[in-house]
């Protein structure tokens, strides 16, 4: 019996632990190839399945504006992150974990310098105008405040708010009122000179001003009242119209006269500005006065040109030559009047 009962059992050992048949690992092997690729669906199948769960879609609505995101956020404030939304107040709570279908409802803040009667500083508002900004702040526009931009203007990033203080005053001031000058033509006076006949004066007025103050600075005046204390009073000017004179029994017509300061020189070894020798009836001018060239009569000396110029002749100044040194002495330097002649 034992042995009957020892040959049954190395009998079944035998059988499990013998190699299959040939065509029975073929059979197998034609199996695994018919499953092999439902492995990389599979796996498909969990990364979608995976992507599915982690991410979510939820509501936000910002300011107002309403808008569905995905999102693999797990809190509130991680989507606020996510989103680049830096928010004043939001609903619910930045630390509530975030799940799908969930509604955030956000009301962003912005940067804003606020400037109050000079002094600026920089706040963060929720504040969707300019009046919302001032009432988050305590601030109310009586006492004559004055806010830039108007109240109704919607906030943006880092706008400036400028609240002034505005006040009125009447400011009074007197100021001289320019006389005019009037020309009278004279037969008794050369062409080219002048004579006041009367100074003139001027005249007095009182100007009332409206004046409008920002936060103690002058911002813009209104001229409310004028009031003539004095009128002006113009001056009169007698102005020639001789254009002759007599001189050595010849009748000279010039265009103007001017009464100039003259001096007096004599041989330099140097030729003129204009390049001819220096000679009787040579005069050194200013060209910006009498232009080079310019036939002169000169009381006292009698006819010259304008044919030289030198560095101190300036303005109203006349250099006259003279062949002997000692009558260059001898003239000196003396005011006299010069023709200018036609």
């Amino acid at each position: 019996m034992s042995c009957n009962k020892g040959g049954v059992a190395a009998l079944e050992w035998y059988t499990f632990k013998r190699p299959l048949p040939r065509e029975a690992t073929a059979v197998r092997r034609r199996t695994y190839r018919r499953y092999f690729w439902l492995v990389p669906l599979l796996l498909a199948g969990l990364l979608v399945g995976g992507y599915g769960w982690a991410f979510k879609e939820v509501t936000v609505v910002v300011d107002g504006q309403e808008r569905v995101v995905r999102t693999s956020a797990g809190t509130v404030g991680e989507l606020l992150g996510k989103l680049g939304l830096r928010a004043a107040r939001v609903e619910p709570p930045e630390e509530r974990p975030l799940a799908r279908g969930t509604v955030v409802n956000v009301v962003t803040g912005r940067h804003v310098r606020l400037v109050v009667q000079g002094e600026e500083r920089e706040i963060f508002t929720r504040g969707q105008t300019v009046a919302e900004v001032l009432a988050g702040q305590g601030m109310t526009l009586a006492g004559g405040l004055r806010v830039e931009p108007a109240p109704e203007t919607p906030v943006t990033e880092n706008m400036i708010v400028r609240v002034v203080r505005v006040e009125h005053a009447s400011v009074v001031e007197e100021v001289d009122i320019p006389y005019g000058i009037r020309r009278e033509p004279s037969d008794s006076l050369l062409k080219g000179e002048t004579r006041v006949l009367r100074k003139g004066r001027p005249g007095l007025e009182r100007r009332v001003w409206e004046v409008e103050y920002h936060d103690g600075q002058e911002a813009g005046r209104l001229l409310k009242e004028t009031q003539l204390l004095a009128p002006p009073v113009d001056e009169v000017v007698a102005v020639g119209t001789v254009q002759t004179i007599s001189r050595g029994g010849h009748v000279l017509r010039f265009s103007r006269v001017l009464t100039m300061l003259a001096t007096a020189y004599t041989y330099t070894g140097r030729n003129t500005a204009s390049g001819v020798p220096p000679g009787p009836g040579v005069a050194a001018v200013d060209p910006a006065v009498i232009p080079m060239g310019t036939r002169l009569y000169v009381d006292g000396y009698g006819f010259a040109v304008a044919l030289d110029r030198g560095s101190s002749i300036k303005g109203n100044r006349i250099d006259l030559f003279f062949p002997e040194e000692a009558d260059a002495w001898r003239w000196g330097a003396r005011w006299v009047k010069v023709y200018v002649l036609d």
